[in-house]
């Protein structure tokens, strides 16, 4: 199927999608066609889409991709670092498809069910078919139809109730074009499902080579009463990449998830995360921090819904721009009607280093109750002169007290994820980042 609107994202896509995984079961070849109907319709959003009004995708609109269908070529294949946690599980994705031989997941512990989509949707039809595509609706998501539509593999995660698992489970997605100059595009689809009083630690790890890929992601999660989740992302693929993720979160009562998205590669990145508080006493921290230098363009969309009373969210966000570079933050907050006792808070804040770079911050409080606590807030400046200069009148050189303020203003925001470990990792992935800029 292709249409004017596509782009050629759907090139070849009626003959491709009769091979992908599960080809031939009703529900799934139904949600596809879906997605490929509804993505040849809408197109890539320009900026007249109010979501996309600071993000200009045009440049990915020129661009060809192949769709990454088979297994990744041999000239792929990379040496995976180890685990951000020592000796957790580790599942390892090639141009967006599942690697055996590269991961480490083990056997699962009873109650745990952790699979490669594309033998989950063999396994268990069922429990996909439930969720998939009902917690990321496809409505106007033009992305996430274009994901659907190309739905192959990604990774499954349920856990029964009550069923802890002890150790993160880290996903790694490498992708590399290639040398040949075909560039390429892949949809990894995950679902994570956790009944009552269940709890995990997601990691997911985005690097990769030069090749000028498209990566465009989706995550279904839905956390049924009292289950938590924290899921953490380390995005630092090529600077040459098209790095998208969308994540949707669906929160009974009293369930709570924590996500901290560190972003630091890719030419033009956007992490996009819609939170629904459907049950009482749910709640969300939705925090991240993003680094750009040269082109660099790393958009934040955040949609926290307040849909019942008693709930609280809070999110910061920190970003930190040198040379060309531009930070997009879009923070929404809706607190619905029947809400009360909601508390809400979100907070942006950014250090443009360069007199070029530019940050486009839209805050935004949409609130229909009216007993509730809710605050956001946006500031941008530069390093502050008289911390530089209380600093350097100790006797510490601009370049290391520079460092410093940085580093401790990025940790504002790296601080509030709760698992040590990660914590500790990310923080040395943030003060690399500056290292290599010589900042």
């Amino acid at each position: 199927m292709t249409t004017s609107n596509d782009n050629g994202l759907l090139a070849d896509h009626t003959a491709l999608a009769a091979g992908l995984p599960g080809a031939g079961a009703g529900w799934i070849d139904a949600l596809r066609a879906d997605g490929a109907k509804r993505f040849a319709g809408l197109g890539l959003p320009t900026r007249k889409v109010e979501e996309w009004k600071y993000t200009d995708l045009s440049a990915l609109a020129r661009s060809r991709f192949a769709p990454c269908c088979g297994a990744a070529p041999a000239h792929a294949k990379p040496e995976i670092p180890a685990p951000l946690v020592k000796d957790g599980p580790q599942a390892v994705f090639v141009n967006g498809r599942f690697d055996p031989e590269l991961s480490s997941l083990g056997g699962a512990p009873e109650g745990i069910t952790a699979l490669p989509l594309a033998e989950a949707i063999a396994q268990m039809p069922k429990l996909l078919e439930s969720y998939m595509g009902r917690v990321a609706e496809l409505g106007r998501k033009s992305l996430v139809a274009l994901n659907t539509a190309w739905l192959a593999d990604g990774f499954v995660l349920h856990l029964a109730k009550d069923v802890r698992l002890t150790r993160p489970l880290e996903l790694v997605f490498w992708g590399d074009s290639g040398s040949d100059g075909e560039r390429s595009a892949w949809h990894p689809r995950h679902l994570i499902v956790l009944d009552p009083g269940a709890s995990a630690t997601l990691l997911e790890r985005h690097i990769g080579r030069t090749g000028g890929h498209f990566a465009n992601s989706v995550t279904e999660i839905a956390a049924a009463t009292g289950a938590s989740l924290r899921h953490y992302r380390l995005q630092d693929e090529p600077g040459d990449a098209v790095h998208i993720a969308t994540t949707e979160v669906a929160l009974s009562a009293g369930a709570s998830y924590e996500s901290f998205v560190l972003s630091k590669g890719a030419v033009l990145a956007r992490n996009q995360i819609a939170v629904t508080l459907q049950g009482e006493g749910a709640s969300a921290s939705v925090n991240g921090a993003y680094m750009g230098r040269g082109s660099q363009i790393t958009d934040t969309t955040t949609l926290i819904d307040h849909a019942a009373p008693g709930c609280t969210s809070s999110q910061t966000y920190k970003g930190v721009l040198d040379d060309r570079s531009r930070g997009v933050f879009q923070g929404r907050i809706v607190v619905r009607k029947d809400a009360q006792k909601s508390d809400g808070h979100q907070s942006n804040k950014a250090i443009l280093l360069s007199d070029r770079a530019e940050i486009d911050a839209k805050p935004e409080l949409e609130i229909y109750a009216d007993d509730v606590k809710c605050s956001h807030g946006a500031t941008a400046g530069e390093l502050d002169d008289n911390a530089l200069f209380y600093l350097r009148a100790r006797g510490i050189p601009e370049h290391e007290a520079r460092g410093l303020l940085i580093d401790a203003f990025i940790d504002g925001a790296i601080g509030t994820i709760t698992h040590e470990t990660v914590r500790d990792a990310f923080r040395d992935h943030a003060e690399a980042w500056r290292q290599e800029g010589g900042t």
